[in-house]
């Protein structure tokens, strides 16, 4: 049944913040599928039906705030929450409209605010969903320090506020 799954597409060129995204959310429950960019987004968003769609600004071949706009301009799409992720803290949609989306998440983000973003967004709480027992906790706060190389620096932290903006 849809809005009920707690299924989100993350949409991100990075591989490894893709894949920090992933963990973070699948750890508290979610079903993640993930896209490298907007063209691959939406190729797949109506197999997938997702209940939350992330996006990253800046991509190739069709940027985050482009897809937004195709998301939200397609029937079968428009009711769907979608959230930018992305390293820019303010955002201005095509002709200086401001883009149509639900929330913005400026990277680097705390896991913690992602999880609290999404679950505002799918309308899921944090009560009973967390199965992985006690250790739940620290295994979370260990999943946003990791890297990809012994010899790479950590992935950037994911700041602390939430600034959520009424879609239109």
């Amino acid at each position: 049944m849809p809005g009920t799954s707690g299924r989100v597409l993350v949409v991100d060129d990075d591989k490894v913040i893709r894949q920090l995204i992933k963990v973070n959310l699948e750890l508290e429950g979610f079903e993640v599928v993930t896209a490298a960019d907007g063209v691959e987004c939406l190729d797949v968003v109506h197999g997938v039906r997702p209940d939350l769609v992330t996006l990253d600004v800046a991509m190739p071949r069709l940027n985050g705030l482009r897809t937004a706009e195709r998301l939200r301009s397609d029937p079968r799409t428009r009711h769907i929450p979608v959230a930018i992720v992305s390293g820019r803290s303010q955002l201005d949609g095509e002709d200086g409209k401001e883009p149509q989306v639900d929330a913005l998440l400026a990277k680097p983000f705390e896991p913690s605010e992602l999880v609290r973003m999404v679950r505002q967004l799918t309308g899921r709480t944090g009560g009973g969903e967390d199965r992985r027992g006690d250790a739940g906790e620290q295994e979370s706060r260990l999943v946003g320090r990791l890297t990809t190389e012994p010899s790479e620096s950590s992935l950037p932290r994911l700041p602390s506020s939430l600034p959520l903006r009424a879609s239109s």
